[in-house]
This record gives C-alpha cells, sequence and structure tokens, in this order.
C-alpha cells in the first residue's frame, strides 16, 4: 500500500499527542495547549464574554473537557453552528481511594477499579505508567488548587497467573476485578513504608508536602508508546485511538481550516465510556450552555439562538469496528469496513446512532468535495453494538447529526490498531465541513 510522507507525519503527530494524553485531564491541556499556540483565547465559564467575529476561542470544564470554536461568522440565525464532537475518555484502571495494599507484608499492591470496558487480559504483563488530576490545598475552601501529575516511567505491572497454575487459561478464563486486577508496584520487607504512599510519591513527582495533597485521580496507562507498523507502515498501533484519534483529528481540523460560514466548534466532552451522564459529558447542558452564551456575546436574542441551532449540523465522531481479518464472521455481510479505505459511517436502525438518510447525503457530499473515499458500517443484526456520543447529544440539542469515524480492530484493548491512510482522510473531511460554502 502507497502510504505518502504527509500521512505518516501527521500519523506520528497523534502518536506523540496520544502519548502526552494519558487520561482525560492530560488530554484536555494537550489541547489547551494547541489551542493557545495558534492564537486561540481561554475563557473562563464564570466570566463575562466578550466576543467577536474572527474570534478562536475555547473553554474548558472540570479539566477534562475542552469546547474551542472561530467565530467566521456573525449571521448564525441563518448559518448556524457546525459542530464537530469527540470524547477525551477511554476504558481504564483507575486507583480508589487509599489504594495502598500489603500481600503478607511481602508485596506492595494497588487496589483498582474498573472504568468503562476495556479488555481486561491486554492490560496484563505490561509495564504501565500512572497519571491523573491532583487537589491540593488553597486559601479558599471551594478554589482548591489543582495539578497534573504524569508518572513518565513503568511504575506498575499487573501480573498473569502462570499456565502451570491455571491449565485453562487458552480456553477463556474471566479475570476477576478486584481480586485479578491489582497492581503490583514494589516488594516489600514487612509493613508498608509511609515515605512510599501514593500520596508521598505525589508529592515528590510535584515538589510539594503530602499534607497539602487533598485528594487525586489517577489512572494506570500502558508505559509503551504508539508506534507505526506494518509491511509499508500503514497501521498505526496505539492506546488510546478510541477516541483520542478523533480528538486530534477534530482539533487539527479547527486548527488548519480557513474562512467558512457560521461559526466552527470543537468539543471534546469526557466520560462516554460511563454513559455520559456527568457535568461534563454530552448528556449534559455544557455544549447547549456555551453555544447560548457565544449568541448572547453576538448580541443575539432568544428567537436568534432558536434560529441557530436549527440551522446547524453535527458530525459526532467516534471510532467504527472493522471487518476482522480473523474472524470476519463477525461483520455484517454488507456493511463491512477496511482499515485504511475511508472515513466510516455508522447506521443503526435502533438509534444507536444518530445517521438518517440526510445527515448521511451531507456527509457524503463532504467526503466527495474533499476528493476522499468512505465506508459505512451497521451492526450484525442478531449481535447489538454500543453507542456514542450522537444519540446522547440529540437528547441536549436536537440539531441534525451524523455518527462517522476511523475503522479500528481491537477496540478497547489496551493497543488498538487503526489505519495511517484513514486518519489522514477524517481529518480532511472534518477541515471540508468547516470551510465549505
Amino acid at each position: 500500500m502507497n502510504i505518502g510522507s504527509e500521512e505518516k507525519v501527521f500519523a506520528q503527530e497523534l502518536i506523540d499527542f496520544i502519548y502526552e494524553s494519558p487520561t482525560p485531564f492530560h488530554c484536555a491541556a494537550e489541547c489547551s495547549r494547541l489551542l493557545i499556540e495558534s492564537g486561540f483565547e481561554r475563557l473562563e465559564l464564570s466570566g463575562k464574554w466578550s466576543l467577536k467575529e474572527g474570534g478562536r476561542y475555547f473553554v474548558d470544564k472540570n479539566s477534562s473537557a475542552i469546547i474551542a470554536f472561530c467565530i467566521n461568522s456573525t449571521d448564525i440565525e441563518k448559518e448556524g453552528f457546525r459542530i464537530i464532537a469527540s470524547h477525551s475518555d477511554s476504558p481504564a484502571i483507575k486507583l480508589k481511594p487509599q489504594p495502598e495494599m500489603s500481600e503478607q507484608g511481602s508485596y506492595y499492591r494497588l487496589n483498582t477499579e474498573i472504568y468503562g470496558g476495556p479488555i481486561l487480559n491486554t492490560w496484563l504483563d505490561r509495564p504501565l505508567g500512572m497519571a491523573g488530576r491532583v487537589t491540593l490545598i488553597s486559601d479558599s475552601p471551594f478554589r482548591p488548587g489543582e495539578a497534573l501529575v504524569n508518572f513518565k516511567r513503568p511504575l506498575a505491572v499487573i501480573p498473569n497467573l502462570a499456565i502451570h497454575m491455571n491449565r485453562d487459561v487458552n480456553k477463556g478464563v474471566e479475570l476477576n476485578r478486584q481480586t485479578e486486577m491489582a497492581a503490583l508496584l514494589s516488594v516489600l520487607e514487612g509493613q508498608l513504608p509511609k515515605e512510599h504512599s501514593i500520596k508521598s510519591l505525589i508529592a515528590d513527582e510535584l515538589s510539594a508536602q503530602p499534607e497539602d495533597i487533598l485528594d487525586y485521580e489517577l489512572s494506570l496507562y500502558e508505559y509503551e508508546k504508539g508506534c507505526i507498523t506494518g509491511l509499508d507502515g500503514e497501521f498505526i498501533s496505539s492506546s488510546r485511538l478510541d477516541n483520542l484519534s478523533m480528538v486530534h483529528a477534530g482539533i487539527r481540523a479547527l486548527l488548519d481550516s480557513r474562512g467558512g460560514k457560521g461559526i466552527s466548534v470543537k468539543v471534546v466532552f469526557d466520560n462516554e465510556e460511563v454513559g455520559s451522564s456527568t457535568k461534563q459529558g454530552a448528556d449534559s447542558p455544557m455544549l447547549r450552555n456555551v453555544l447560548e452564551r457565544i449568541a448572547i456575546s453576538l448580541s443575539k436574542d432568544r428567537e436568534d439562538f432558536i434560529r441557530a441551532i436549527y440551522s446547524s449540523f453535527l458530525i459526532s465522531s467516534d471510532l467504527a469496528h472493522a471487518l476482522h481479518p480473523n474472524r470476519p464472521e463477525k461483520s455484517d455481510p454488507t456493511n463491512k469496513p477496511i482499515i485504511n479505505k475511508g472515513p466510516v459511517i455508522k447506521a443503526s436502525a435502533n438509534q444507536k446512532y444518530t445517521s438518517d438518510s440526510h445527515s448521511v447525503g451531507v456527509y457524503e457530499q463532504i467526503c466527495r468535495a474533499a476528493g476522499i473515499e468512505f465506508q459505512r458500517f451497521a451492526n450484525r443484526s442478531d449481535e447489538p453494538g454500543g453507542s456514542t456520543i450522537g444519540p446522547i447529544s440529540a437528547t441536549q440539542l436536537d440539531i441534525p447529526s451524523v455518527d462517522v469515524g476511523s475503522p479500528v480492530l481491537a477496540m478497547h484493548s489496551l493497543r488498538e490498531l487503526g489505519g495511517v491512510k484513514d486518519h489522514h482522510m477524517i481529518y480532511k473531511s472534518f477541515v471540508k465541513f468547516f470551510e465549505i460554502e
């Protein structure tokens, strides 16, 4: 397969972006960095906004969700909002409060909790890093301090049980989430040393005092960085392709697009993997509130805002299942995407996706204008699939919407596999979406 140098460079940018984004908090911080470097102005949700035509702005929520937008025109009643949505979270293994555990005075283990629906056995026997958000003591109880921490070194491992002690392992063994997913951190000689508590480790990393740490939200992550692989360098092998690849493609499209009508919006929700019912999730008024505030700041009234909503379009971007080379029977007989054959339009009669013939027609024409291929996906009728942020967003904003994504293998594995060409193609469709007249 002929893979261009521009496509490989863009894929490597994605791999770098993912490695700097081990948690949703780090993803939001990395998005903020890219936006600020490109001249976007940070707004405060609690501040008063003064927006102008030609301005480029962004806000963050919970330090894990981002809404960035460009005001191409103030005629929003007719031109509306063009929105690309994705999410910052991925299935993960998180530390519980007070996670330190001693196993018979010999091993230092961490008590963990499963976030979302990961393929658990893919987490075993891999060097794991640790990262997250730390809340710090401050002068105001309602405004505690905050810091991000990332132990950029292999700290932990979740060890498998030897086949000699588990002869049926290759026949399929269910892992117990409480007893078998605890992470091994160190060897002990007696009691847990106080200086090696999680708070002490965080304090050392942040050059702070343990007593200044009020709380933390830490996750384990695969320490090994992703890579480009395949005979011709056609695949991207990495953690968290779902859904950071769509975050990266959407943010880059917003930064690189020029012109266009109305207001270009890139929203990165959090907590899709656990249902989106949080203040920073797609099932919250976060996006609608920000869009309404944009309208108000542009001196629009309520009628103008509602007219703008009904002149808008939303692309819900999450990944799609590619045809599996070893299990082709798991795909629908006529809708089976192939890696590196272009973005996938997802449809479901039961409304697991928001795509309908109207919104599909819009996106197909965008792809044609961008000069790229596109594919279709539907689940087998006897095997219900998952859903995504499109239908959830529709409960808050009744905007025409299409669900699309790049095809991947091993979704929700610690190591997913996508296509170099696909990532560049879906980015090109996003740019065209923002720019097309």
